[in-house]
C-alpha cells in the first residue's frame, strides 16, 4: 500500500532534480517582458490549448484547494455578441477580435466539491456554511489568485493574454450565470498578439515605496 505523503514528497525531489529555478528568458515570457494585448493576429486557439492552459492554472495552490473558478470560453461570434452590452469603451473590439475571450468566474458554493477536492477532512464543507463571510472572501481571494495563474499558464505555453476589466460584473452575470452561484471576475483575450497594438510597460513601484522588511 502506498503512502500518499510519501509519493508527493518524492515529486518534489523529482522535480528539483530536474530543475531548480526558470531561466531569465522563462521569467521574461511569463511576466518581466510580457506585455499585454490589444489585438491580434489570425491565428486560432484550440480546444486542446484551452485544456492545457486550465490544468497548468488548475496546479496553483487555493486555500483549502477551494478551485473556485469556472471559465466560459467565449470563443463564437454569437457568444461575444452576448458579450458586447457589458463591455466599455474600446473593449468592444478587443473582445470581437480576440480569437476566444475567458470570462473567469468565481463559484460562491464551491465547498461544495469539498468531498471531492478535500476528502481527507469530511468538516471542511460545514465550515464554509456555517461561515458565509469566509466562503465569500475564499471565493473572491482565491478565484483571483487562479485568474493570474491563468494569465502566467498561458503565457507559458506561448500565447499572448489581454486581461480585461472594464465591463458592467451585474450585466455579465445576468446574462451568462443567472440562476447560478457563480459570479464574474474579469475577462481575459487569449491568442497570438499583434505586437502593433502594444503599448510601452508603464511604469511599476520600487521595492523600497512597496515593501516593508521587518
Amino acid at each position: 500500500m502506498t503512502d500518499p505523503r510519501a509519493e508527493a514528497q518524492q515529486e518534489i525531489r523529482d522535480v528539483r532534480s530536474r530543475i531548480t529555478k526558470l531561466s531569465d528568458d522563462g521569467i521574461d515570457l511569463i511576466l518581466t517582458g510580457a506585455r499585454s494585448h490589444y489585438g491580434w493576429r489570425d491565428k486560432p486557439v484550440h480546444q486542446d490549448d484551452l485544456e492545457r492552459i486550465f490544468h497548468i492554472m488548475s496546479a496553483g495552490p487555493t486555500s483549502n484547494n477551494g478551485h473556485p473558478t469556472h471559465i466560459i470560453w467565449v470563443r463564437s461570434d454569437e457568444a461575444k455578441q452576448r458579450l458586447v452590452p457589458a463591455l466599455k469603451g474600446n473593449n468592444v473590439e478587443k473582445v470581437l477580435t480576440s480569437p476566444v475571450c475567458a470570462l473567469l468566474s468565481y463559484d460562491m458554493e464551491f465547498y461544495k466539491r469539498m468531498p471531492e477536492l478535500f476528502p481527507h477532512d469530511p468538516g471542511k464543507m460545514q465550515m464554509f456554511i456555517d461561515n458565509q463571510r469566509r466562503c465569500a472572501d475564499d471565493a473572491f481571494r482565491n478565484g483571483s489568485l487562479q485568474g493570474a495563474y491563468f494569465m502566467i499558464a498561458a503565457r507559458a505555453l506561448g500565447f499572448d493574454v489581454g486581461p480585461i476589466s472594464g465591463f458592467d460584473n451585474d450585466t455579465v452575470d445576468a446574462e451568462f450565470f443567472e440562476g447560478t452561484s457563480h459570479r464574474s471576475n474579469f475577462l481575459c483575450n487569449v491568442g497570438y498578439g499583434d505586437e502593433a497594438s502594444v503599448w510601452q510597460k508603464l511604469p511599476r513601484p520600487s521595492f523600497e515605496s512597496s515593501c516593508t522588511v521587518i
